[in-house]
């Protein structure tokens, strides 16, 4: 059953284009409808991924021929590509349904910013671009991560190998970097999987930072415990899933009113790339939103609090939204 009020996912990931056989736009939208959510805002990450103006026009003229135009948004890429950057400025500058910009700190089909010198370069440029609209950014510091220990066989080892240092230690250098370029955007932390990385969200807004954070189902419902049982493999996400007391401090802070929105980081992807190599990280969590609102209310989040993380918070954060 869905929520009783209509919903936002700031963070979901459509395919079309060269990955049509994931899933499609309308295949999404319509998922969500089914899920009491009245609109999405879909990432990048495509193939090709969406860089500037006219791939921007181009997704967004794939939507309409689907049938689909109410609802619809979309993030642009930011990359530590200066030109890049500038396109993507104009672009959004253009076009209403362009939302943001989204950064990746980890890899993600070139179009990762992987240290710190090309996320500064990122915050920089934008600051100097005047741009004062949201960067979504996917927070893991790739020096701490150990890639030796994963273990497709030990499914649970993602979590060792993308341990949550590695979340809240990127965390901390995007509130540094905002903060030391001048960035007067809204600095968006997607998909919190550790609640150390909120401490640093409160610090930072004390400090008057513009800053907001999300969360998953997937990440609030579930455990890297439960990576243990059979087909663990295909709960592999970035970033992972956490041990039971991380997922339990992060319901807290839910509880606390400390997360801004619920995003499901909806990733379909086919089964062979997920149980097999490549072992593609991304779930359909959209599937969970409504099951995911109502187990929060059960676990004692008010519904003032939920109203604000499926809705409200979206429509101040993102004004352009339209249903």
């Amino acid at each position: 059953m869905a929520p009783e009020w209509r919903c936002i996912d700031p963070h979901v990931h459509c395919r079309d284009w060269r990955e049509a056989y994931k899933a499609t736009i309308k295949e999404v939208v319509e998922l969500a409808r089914g899920q009491g959510v009245v609109a999405i805002l879909d990432m990048p990450n495509t193939d090709p991924p969406i860089t500037g103006l006219e791939l921007a026009e181009r997704r967004l003229e794939t939507a309409k021929r689907e049938g689909v135009e109410g609802g619809y948004y979309l993030y642009l890429a930011a990359t530590p590509d200066e030109r890049q950057l500038e396109e993507a400025v104009d672009a959004a500058k253009k076009l209403r349904r362009v939302v943001g910009f989204k950064m990746y700190t980890a890899p993600m089909k070139g179009l990762e910013a992987l240290g710190i010198e090309s996320q500064r370069l990122v915050y920089r440029r934008l600051s100097e671009l005047g741009y004062r609209g949201v960067i979504a950014v996917h927070c893991e510091k790739v020096s701490l991560f150990r890639e030796g220990l994963w273990d497709p066989s030990r499914p649970w080892t993602w979590n060792l190998c993308r341990p949550p240092e590695a979340e809240s230690e990127s965390v901390k250098d995007q509130i540094s970097l905002a903060m030391e370029t001048g960035f007067s955007g809204t600095l968006y932390l997607v998909h919190i999987s550790n609640p150390a990385s909120l401490d640093h969200v409160k610090e930072a807004r004390e400090r008057g930072l513009r800053v907001v954070c999300g969360v998953t189902p997937h990440h609030l419902m579930l455990s890297v415990e439960d990576m243990a049982g059979p087909g663990g493999v295909a709960l592999k996400v970035n970033p992972p899933l956490r041990e039971k007391r991380l997922v339990d401090g992060l319901l807290e802070r839910v509880k606390n009113g400390e997360v801004d929105f619920l995003e499901t980081d909806h990733a379909p992807h086919a089964s062979w790339e997920k149980y097999g190599p490549p072992y593609l990280s991304g779930i359909r969590s959209l599937e969970s939103y409504s099951k995911c609102v109502r187990w929060l209310l059960e676990n004692s989040v008010s519904e003032k609090i939920l109203r604000e993380m499926t809705y409200g918070n979206a429509k101040r954060v993102f004004p352009m939204i339209e249903e």
